[in-house]
C-alpha cells in the first residue's frame, strides 16, 4: 500500500457537490434545506433546554432523549455549513484537513447516536419487563457513565478514519458526490491501494452500527415476548405505544445508513442520484424527524413546549 507518512495537504481540496444538473436552481434549493436546518437545530435545542430546565423531565427516558438531542444538534451543524455553503454561495472547495475533521465528526456522531439507540431501547425493555426497579437500575450516576461510554466509543471507533485517510495521495478526480464528506467516498479518491482501509472501514461499521441494529432487534424481541404475555389489552397497547417513537428514530436512523454503505461497497456502478438522495436522507432526516415524533409523542414533553412558548 503506498502512502505518504506525515505529508500535509493544505493547498489541496476536495469539490464537493450539491445536486449535479440543478446548479441554476440552487437558490430555490436552498429555501427547504435551511428550513430543514431551522427545524433540526431548533427543535433538538428546545428538547435538550426543555428537559434540562424541567425537573420533572429528569427521568431516564427523557435523559436518554435529550443525549440524543445534543447529538442530533451536533451533526446538523457538522453538515450545515458545507450544504449551505454550496446551494447559497455555489462555493464546493474544500480542504483535505477541513475535510478530515468533518468526517470525523459526521462518523462519531452517527456512531454516538447509533450507541444511545441502543441504550434507549434498553430503557424500553427495562421499563416493560422490570418497571419496579427501573428508577433504582437507570440511576443519574449510570446513566452519566452511559453517556461518556457512548461518546467514547464514538470517538475511538471513528478517530483511525482520517488518520489513516491523511496517510494516501489523492491524484485522482477530486469530486466527491455529495455535500459532505465520508469515509466511503474519500477513499475513492486516493491512488494508492486502499484495500486495506476498505476492510477496516466495513469492520468498523459492523462493530458499531452493525451490532447495534442487532442488539436493538434483539431488544424489541424480548420486548414482544413480555408484552404478549400481558393480560390485559388496554395495557399491553400502552407498553407498545410507549416504544413507537423509539422504532420511529431506529428506521430514520438506520435504513438510509444501511442503503448508502451497500450502495457504496458494493456496487460497481451506483446511480449518481441515488447516492445524492440517499446521503442527504442519511444525514437530514434523523436530526429533522426526531425532535418532531418525541415532540408529538411525548404528552408531558409536549406540554412543557407548549408551556415555553406560551411564556
Amino acid at each position: 500500500m503506498t502512502a505518504i507518512n506525515g505529508s500535509r495537504f493544505q493547498s489541496e481540496v476536495f469539490l464537493l457537490t450539491g445536486i449535479p444538473g440543478q446548479e441554476h436552481i440552487y437558490l430555490w434549493l436552498s429555501i427547504p434545506f435551511c428550513l430543514m436546518y431551522v427545524v433540526s437545530i431548533v427543535g433538538n435545542s428546545f428538547i435538550v433546554f426543555v428537559i434540562k430546565t424541567n425537573p420533572s423531565l429528569h427521568e431516564p427516558m427523557y435523559i436518554f432523549l435529550s443525549m440524543l438531542a445534543a447529538t442530533d444538534l451536533g451533526l446538523s451543524i457538522t453538515t450545515m455549513l458545507t450544504t449551505l455553503r454550496i446551494f447559497l454561495l455555489n462555493s464546493r472547495e474544500i480542504s483535505l484537513d477541513a475535510c478530515f475533521v468533518q468526517l470525523f465528526f459526521i462518523h462519531s456522531l452517527t456512531c454516538i447516536e447509533s450507541s444511545l439507540l441502543l441504550l434507549m431501547s434498553f430503557d424500553r425493555l427495562i421499563a416493560i419487563r422490570d418497571p419496579l426497579r427501573y428508577a433504582s437500575i437507570l440511576t443519574p450516576w449510570r446513566l452519566a457513565k452511559m453517556w461518556l461510554a457512548c461518546v467514547l466509543r464514538g470517538v475511538v471507533l471513528k478517530l483511525p478514519y482520517p488518520i489513516l485517510l491523511k496517510r494516501y495521495r489523492y491524484c485522482r478526480e477530486n469530486v466527491l458526490t455529495h455535500s459532505c464528506c465520508t469515509h466511503g467516498e474519500v477513499m475513492k479518491m486516493a491512488c494508492s491501494d486502499v484495500t486495506l482501509n476498505s476492510i477496516f472501514g466495513l469492520c468498523n461499521a459492523l462493530l458499531a452500527e452493525g451490532l447495534d441494529s442487532l442488539l436493538i432487534f434483539l431488544s424489541y424481541v424480548m420486548i414482544l415476548k413480555t408484552v404478549l404475555s400481558i393480560t390485559s389489552k388496554a395495557e399491553c397497547l400502552r407498553a407498545l405505544n410507549t416504544c413507537v417513537s423509539h422504532l420511529c428514530a431506529v428506521l430514520a436512523s438506520y435504513m438510509p445508513y444501511i442503503g448508502i454503505t451497500f450502495i457504496l461497497r458494493f456496487s460497481k456502478n451506483p446511480s449518481p442520484l441515488v447516492q445524492i438522495i440517499l446521503g442527504y436522507v442519511n444525514l437530514l432526516l434523523p436530526p429533522l424527524l426526531n425532535p418532531i415524533v418525541y415532540s408529538v409523542k411525548s404528552k408531558h414533553l409536549r406540554v412543557r413546549i407548549f408551556k415555553l412558548f406560551v411564556n
